[in-house]
This record gives C-alpha cells, sequence and structure tokens, in this order.
C-alpha cells in the first residue's frame, strides 16, 4: 500500500526539518490559537519556506473565517486546507471554490453512527481525515493524544481518500494499519516529548514504523493476489 504519512503540528525548524528528512509526505501547521502548536504568520512563512516542495503543506484550521484563511494562506502558501470544526458541507464547498486549494474535511468519531457524516463530506472534500471525538470539556477538537475504536474504519469503503488520526504513536500505528487499512495516517501528540514540542527520535521511530508495516501489508497482499 502507497501510505502517505503527516506529521501535524510543527512549530519548530529542527522539527520540521526532522519530518522531511524522515520521509514525512504531509507536514501540518495549525492556526488556531487554543492550541499549543498555534503558530502566527511570521513562523508560517519562516517554516512554509523551509519545506521547499519536499513535502505537502498542510494548514489546519477550526472553524476558520475567511479573514483568517486568507491571511494564513498567504503567510503559509499551503497545498491544503485541513478543517477541523464543525464546518458544514456547504462551508468547505465555499473554502475550496474560494481559496482555489483542496480541502480535507476532519470527521470526529466514536460510534459507528458517526461514520453516516461520509455521505455529507464525500462529494466536497478532497480527503477525509478520521480523528477521535474529543471530550465536551475539551478546548480544541485534536490533538489530544485520544484514540477510537479502529474496528469501526475496518473493511471501510467510501470514494474519497482518508487519513487515520488520534492517538497514534509508534508502538500503536501498524496495529492501526492492520486494521483499518487507512491510506494515509497523521500524528501530532503521539510524537512529542510534551504537548507543543515534537520529538525528533519520535518523529522518526513513527515514519519508519509507518512504512515498515505498509511494505509488510502491500506484500501481503501481492501474495494474496497472486502477483
Amino acid at each position: 500500500m502507497a501510505l502517505l504519512i503527516k506529521i501535524c503540528g510543527l512549530n519548530a525548524p529542527g522539527a520540521l526539518d526532522t519530518a522531511l528528512a524522515a520521509g514525512a509526505d504531509m507536514v501540518g501547521f495549525v492556526f488556531f490559537a487554543p492550541s499549543p502548536r498555534h503558530i502566527g504568520y511570521d513562523t508560517a512563512r519562516a517554516l512554509g519556506a523551509r519545506v521547499r516542495g519536499r513535502a505537502q503543506k498542510v494548514a489546519l484550521f477550526v472553524d476558520p473565517s475567511d479573514q483568517e484563511l486568507a491571511a494564513s494562506i498567504e503567510a503559509l502558501t499551503p497545498d491544503m486546507l485541513q478543517l477541523h470544526g464543525d464546518e458544514s458541507p456547504d462551508r468547505v464547498t465555499k473554502v475550496r471554490a474560494r481559496f482555489r486549494l483542496p480541502v480535507m474535511k476532519a470527521l470526529p468519531i466514536a460510534q459507528r453512527s458517526d461514520l453516516a457524516a461520509i455521505r455529507l463530506y464525500q462529494d466536497v472534500a478532497d480527503r477525509l481525515i478520521f480523528d477521535a471525538r474529543a471530550p465536551r470539556e475539551a478546548t480544541r477538537p485534536g490533538g489530544l493524544g485520544q484514540s477510537f475504536d479502529w474496528r469501526l474504519l475496518e473493511h471501510l469503503d467510501t470514494p474519497v481518500p482518508f487519513m487515520l488520526s488520534g492517538g497514534l504513536d509508534v508502538a500503536n500505528v501498524a496495529q492501526a494499519l492492520r486494521i483499518t487499512g487507512a491510506p494515509g495516517v497523521d500524528v501530532s501528540s503521539g510524537v512529542e516529548s510534551s504537548p507543543g514540542a515534537k520529538d525528533p527520535e519520535k518523529i522518526r521511530a513513527f515514519i519508519a514504523a509507518a512504512r515498515r508495516v505498509a511494505h509488510e501489508l502491500t506484500m501481503a497482499n501481492s501474495a494474496m493476489s497472486g502477483t
């Protein structure tokens, strides 16, 4: 399987450089003040310039205004927008049309009925990302290090690509991929030493572990199909 790996919540040059050197396909930058991973426009401009086309830049927002989107896009020049709040399908459509960038929409998952939202967004988003539903008392919808029952995604067939997020780390990414067969994984707190502080060794270890299991699954699928 061709696995996409996204390291999200990057806010420092060293961690970004580590993610790029380790082979991350996507690097995520958070524009949401309550998050310990939030970055300002000057930082976004500096970090974005370091990427130099080595990975896709993803700008993450939570129910942003058009003004917030425009300022962040000007600073980062992202390749994709990630909407991680309560944005409606109509809002996703309007953001995608106005800013002419692909949109990845996050869907919170806690139980099987939550998967019904896929039908609402599959025709308006370029990609979906499944994250654990945050507790009611949480101040932000993601980056909390919590996972959900991955068995809910077993044999999931969607017309739009998706990524798996929520509580992933080097110790469980293999199990998560074996259960879900997800074509992409997203990690933030699972590669940190403390909230907002990325750990270079954890970044490298996570990417290596995810690549390893993706290769194993590809080889197993090839053997089963006789190719």
